[in-house]
């Protein structure tokens, strides 16, 4: 959750705020004109993934907002990925998280964008368009929500737990054993309530303490969750892979994500993992 404070000093995050309200604009332009039954271009990538007119628009304005600014490379989803190995410190992109909810015309896609060093993620930006809100997580410090309408801040402040759990799930996750499976080991141990939701947008809800745990077994991609692993581990939380080991990147000759396990904090990390040991156990 979060309280309201002034307006941060941070030079960093003051740079990026007219950047990503241009770019949460952007979208918000092209999802109207989507939802409006207005001519509006998709096309299928190699994966059989759609990517629409509105990704690229974004990227184009990211990439060259992010020029102007910075002399570090920038890997997106939509530009050039054949030159990453050579890079130590870059930016990591994807202009539209949530391209399928996007086209079922639910509000749930976000912009991410981070900052890699080494194999660390060490700022991230995660902006939700549709409710005109952008979460920062500064190079120092704990996540911050800007409100773009009320050009209002907000500071990240630990709820206090609560009874039962949520779980963030993906909109398809039912359509799939593996999520049917884990839910199963997860009641033995704990009453729980489903949230679904597209995108990286779960990430924010459990910033938001709205979701506690989120498993996924399905696959994501290195811009997928860089952005959401950095504010996670600010706060006390994490994403770790299906063996308990925190996601790094850059370094496989893929950018495709095996499936992980994200959570709110210690005590959710702990029954997140025993429901994934009780789910591998009766596999």
């Amino acid at each position: 959750m979060f309280k309201a404070i002034i307006a941060p000093q941070d030079p960093m995050i003051l740079q990026f705020v007219p950047i990503l309200t241009q770019a949460c604009e952007i979208l918000r332009e092209e999802y109207q004109r989507y939802c409006s039954g207005a001519a509006f271009d998709i096309v299928k990538k190699s994966d059989d993934s759609p990517v629409t007119q509105a990704d690229y628009r974004v990227n184009s304005y990211l990439t060259q907002a992010l020029a102007e600014i910075s002399e570090l490379p920038l890997l997106s989803e939509e530009g050039q990925q054949d030159q990453r190995h050579a890079w130590t410190d870059f930016w990591l992109l994807d202009p539209l998280d949530g391209t399928k909810e996007f086209l079922h015309q639910r509000p749930e896609f976000t912009i991410n964008l981070s900052l890699i060093r080494g194999s660390l993620t060490t700022f991230a930006i995660l902006a939700v368009p549709a409710q005109q809100l952008i979460y920062f997580c500064p190079e120092q410090g704990m996540p911050l929500k800007y409100d773009i309408q009320d050009q209002a801040w907000f500071d990240y402040e630990a709820a206090t737990d609560h009874q039962d759990v949520f779980v963030g799930l993906s909109q398809s996750s039912q359509q799939k054993p593996k999520y049917v499976e884990y839910l199963q080991s997860l009641a033995k141990l704990s009453a729980y309530t489903e949230f679904k939701a597209g995108s990286a947008y779960k990430f924010c809800m459990i910033l938001e303490d709205r979701v506690d745990i989120y498993p996924r077994f399905h696959p994501t991609s290195e811009w997928d969750t860089s952005a959401g692993q950095c504010m996670l581990e600010r706060i006390g939380g994490g994403l770790v892979d299906l063996e308990g080991r925190p996601f790094i990147y850059n370094q496989r000759k893929t950018l495709l994500n095996g499936g992980f396990i994200a959570y709110k904090n210690e005590a959710m990390k702990v029954l997140a993992l025993r429901a994934l040991a009780d789910m591998q156990d009766n596999d």
